[in-house]
């Protein structure tokens, strides 16, 4: 893996962990996620119109896609509102990759690899050390963050085949604006009022890296194999960890931790099968 795309990956990761990271500790999650997703809209499209190209083949792509990401918006807001980031992320990031690979060995009969197995075993146990082993974290609390990851897998399913028809910044760009209803029903719930008391400067730049995030890694995979760059990227998950301890002084065992890095190392073993 060239060390360019080596460096690309990781700032991805780190963007990715901090967009989260910067919503979490705003006041309001829900204001702040909808003016996240208005700031990434509005300030990357110049990008999007420069480098337009988009078939018509690419809109039932790009309609499945953005109301996916929608579903995804509603389920991680609802998550971080009922459980911290340290555990949150972990179970979203991690399980995504391993609902994947199940539905391509349900829905399209494809074989899992003994190291795909083994990969899906340690994500598995790592879900659990987040968790806990014991009782103080229910099932209840979880279901969230598995909506999350469905999301995910579910979106990226439809975007491996959907940005064959487009170039990447204006497929996103499109979703994005269907994602765009998310702020629409804060304004029609709470008023115009709650975007602008959401709307600082941090909100705007975790926007800006909400996107940012994505086009860094579609960079990186201009440089090396699809496997690498997906590994290396999901070390946002031990990243994110971290920060929730550092930064938002989250209580996060050294059970959690651990269970981090073993989500982290399994999603990389699914990466580089």
């Amino acid at each position: 893996m060239p060390v360019s795309a080596l460096a690309l990956a990781l700032a991805a990761a780190v963007l990715h962990a901090s967009w989260n990271l910067l919503v979490v500790g705003a006041e309001d999650t829900a204001a702040a996620t909808a003016v996240a997703i208005l700031a990434g809209t509005i300030l990357f499209a110049p990008v999007a119109v420069l480098t337009w190209h988009v078939e018509s083949a690419a809109v039932p792509f790009i309609l499945a896609s953005g109301l996916l990401e929608l579903a995804y918006i509603v389920a991680l807001v609802g998550a971080y509102q009922r459980a911290p980031l340290s555990l949150v992320y972990p179970i979203a990031r991690g399980t995504a990759p391993v609902l994947i690979l199940v539905a391509g060995a349900v829905v399209l009969g494809i074989e899992p690899t003994g190291v795909e197995i083994a990969g899906v075993l340690v994500v598995c146990a790592g879900v659990m050390l987040v968790r806990g082993l014991s009782r103080d974290v229910p099932l209840t609390r979880i279901g969230w963050p598995l909506a999350v990851a469905a999301a995910i897998a579910a979106y990226t399913l439809v975007d491996r085949q959907g940005i064959r028809h487009a170039n990447a910044v204006p497929y996103f760009e499109l979703s994005m604006l269907i994602q765009c209803a998310y702020p629409a029903w804060i304004v029609r719930r709470r008023g115009v009022g709650a975007l602008r008391a959401a709307c600082t400067a941090r909100i705007v730049l975790a926007g800006v890296a909400m996107f940012g995030a994505y086009c860094l890694v579609l960079a990186a995979l201009r440089l090396a194999p699809p496997g690498p760059v997906a590994a290396v990227r999901e070390s946002s998950v031990v990243i994110a960890t971290g920060l929730a301890a550092v930064v938002l002084g989250e209580d996060v065992p050294r059970a959690r931790l651990g269970g981090a890095l073993l989500v982290a190392a399994g999603v990389g073993l699914l990466a580089l099968s």
